[in-house]
């Protein structure tokens, strides 16, 4: 079990037990919790704090945990009512819905239940990330001269010239913005290009957040399909003509959810039918640090073949390290750099300037790219051990397409099979899943799921958490 299913047991218990103390009362002392459980002194530290931000414990540092006195009676619940006419949509004139749903994102940014296996998860396991290295890069840090300063709008120049250098071709320091993860990044990006109310084309299927964003900008999801060798040009320049979109959001490595990899006849047929509609390609090159140890040498970014400013191109450092490490770049030629910058600095101002410090320490190390070895090797034993537990224990879910990057498998269910039943029942059974619906902006062709390999603790959880879904699949087909 690993630290944040500890620390949600922990403090469940000493929840359970608060009622043998009276207000003001000690509680038992760290040593003697870790000693009574046999946790860590990290994982008793921090089920109090969680405690405490609950207002059931009183911490006072040298002198232990205490039990806090109770609650005051709530205050009577006001009336809220009136906000459903203030959020609602402002007559014909809105031409998307306001309200956003946000479920396919928090499907893989909430923790399951302790005991369930995470095949819904977005973000390496604690095991993959490199925590020592990026403690020992952040420490070094703030020891630099100005670490604790305002840092430059842009991005510290350091920064900037090594995410250019990743993007390679023409790509210069100067055509670089650093931003806060690659949500922000989109987020940035769609303001930037789109008006509200206007059509944004999206490969179909895509990533939920995404969407999210597009909704939550007023913007109009219009999809265009992927097969095996990416989006398909030719339903490509049809949706540009039918919609009059000026926005193609596009992932040509390793797509999110189905791995597909623009195929080399592809890219320049791609950008050329952007240009000629006018329009702008977002690429979001979330994948780029997650490639498996049998890829063999990945392509080129789009925009290091663009010198004509079509492409927007994301790039974030937080796949590969941690959620919680929001380092990322947005690159751009052209006026529309210019607006790109606006928007961030309106929005946030800039990325702290202690983060970017740790995140040149980082990668400037010996620990980078041993770790990027690691983690290409760990997501392959992973992906091999996922797909041969399908194929022998589930063969119905065997995926069509296996990809050499990314950290999920996307494999096409049985036709009739209902999605959120399935879900469901595999959530009782112990696995939680991501249903394929929440990755199309229109009505899905068919049920899918999308199974994450990368956030489990390793082979042997991939094999338990195939049979608990081959459970769940019987339980469903009656």
């Amino acid at each position: 079990m690993y630290e944040r299913s500890s620390v949600t047991e922990l403090a469940g218990l000493l929840r359970r037990e608060l009622d043998r103390y009276s207000p003001g009362e000690k509680l038992p002392s760290s040593r003697a919790l870790v000693e009574r459980h046999r946790v860590s002194p990290v994982t008793v530290s921090r089920a109090l704090a969680r405690l405490a931000a609950e207002g059931l414990v009183v911490t006072r540092p040298g002198a232990g945990a205490f039990r806090a006195a109770p609650h005051p009676a709530a205050a009577p619940a006001g009336d809220t009512s009136w906000q459903e006419v203030a959020l609602s949509a402002d007559g014909a004139a809105d031409l998307v819905p306001r309200s956003v749903d946000a479920s396919g994102v928090l499907a893989s940014l909430a923790g399951p239940p302790p005991g369930v296996i995470e095949f819904n998860g977005g973000y390496l396991h604690p095991s993959m990330q490199p925590e020592r290295a990026m403690a020992a890069a952040l420490s070094r840090a703030g020891r630099r001269p100005g670490a604790w300063g305002r840092p430059p709008m842009e991005g510290l120049p350091e920064l900037r010239e090594w995410f250019a250098r990743g993007i390679g071709g023409t790509v210069t320091a100067a055509e670089v913005l650093v931003t806060a993860g690659g949500q922000a990044a989109l987020t940035t990006a769609l303001r930037a290009l789109a008006p509200p109310g206007a059509p944004v084309l999206v490969e179909s299927p895509t990533y939920p957040g995404m969407l999210a964003i597009a909704h939550a900008s007023g913007l109009r999801p219009v999809p265009v399909p992927v097969d095996a060798d990416g989006v398909r040009p030719g339903l490509l320049a049809e949706a540009f003509r039918a919609s009059g979109a000026r926005v193609f959001v596009s992932q040509p490595l390793f797509q999110n959810p189905t791995g597909a990899v623009l195929a080399p006849h592809r890219r320049a047929e791609v950008l050329g039918i952007a240009r000629a509609a006018g329009a702008f390609v977002i690429e979001d090159d979330f994948a780029r640090r997650m490639v498996h140890e049998d890829a063999g040498p990945l392509p080129s970014p789009l925009a290091a073949d663009d010198p004509d400013g079509v492409v927007v191109h994301v790039a974030s450092l937080t796949k590969a390290t941690s959620p919680s490490f929001r380092v990322s770049a947005l690159a751009a030629r052209g006026p529309v750099l210019e607006r790109l910058r606006a928007i961030q600095v309106v929005d946030t101002f800039f990325v702290p300037r202690p983060l970017q410090e740790a995140a040149l320490e980082l990668v400037g190390s010996p620990a980078w790219p041993r770790h990027l070895r690691a983690v290409s090797a760990e997501l392959r034993a992973r992906r091999e051990a996922m797909t041969a537990a399908l194929r022998g224990g589930l063969p119905e879910f065997a995926p069509a397409h296996v990809p050499s990057g990314g950290y999920h498998l996307w494999p096409r269910l049985p036709d009739g099979t209902d999605e959120a039943a399935l879900a469901a029942a595999a959530l009782r059974a112990g696995v939680a899943v991501a249903p394929g619906r929440p990755y199309f902006s229109a009505e899905p062709p068919a049920p899918h799921l999308r199974l994450s390999f990368a956030a489990v603790a390793g082979t042997a959880e991939i094999t338990e958490g195939v049979r608990r879904l081959g459970t769940a699949r019987r339980e469903t087909r009656g």
